[in-house]
């Protein structure tokens, strides 16, 4: 299984927060983060998306036929990223468009074990796979890719 954690495009700095729009910036992100996501995606996949503005928004760059899930909204755990996503066991590609400190969280605990602060910046991806290796699950990271590196 490949699980990609995508955070939100940059966002106006507003309240309510839930409400929250991306910038132009933020818009300009998430078209080049989706771009790059289309040439290097096998189909089918699967986006789950929070409820809050900037993460729609962000996922509709890549495609209108996305989920929304408040498992992976505001406030979320890992845990509920992991569950939303059917982590390991989904038999396609999962892309989660989230937010911090979830995200960050998320790939600390996938990659060291622990639920750790780790940064994910606005726009960027983590591209995780699950796989097994003599019977032994492991979690490899295949990119991490910020936007202004597109």
């Amino acid at each position: 299984m490949d699980l990609i954690l995508w955070r939100h495009a940059e966002a106006e700095d507003t309240f309510p927060d839930h409400d929250r729009a991306l910038t132009a910036l933020g818009q300009h992100q998430a078209r080049r983060v989706a771009q790059w996501l289309t040439s290097s995606l096998k189909t089918p996949y699967r986006v789950i998306a929070s409820p809050a503005v900037r993460t729609q928004s962000t996922a509709s760059a890549l495609t209108a036929d996305f989920e929304t899930d408040p498992l992976v909204g505001v406030g979320a755990s890992p845990a509920q990223i992991l569950k939303a996503a059917h982590w390991p066991e989904a038999t396609t590609t999962v892309i989660v468009v989230g937010h911090q400190p979830t995200l960050g969280q998320t790939a600390a605990l996938l990659l060291s074990g622990r639920k750790d602060n780790w940064s994910v910046r606005k726009g960027a991806i983590w591209w995780l796979s699950h796989r097994d290796r003599h019977g032994v699950g492991q979690v490899v990271l295949r990119a991490v890719l910020n936007p202004e590196f597109i």
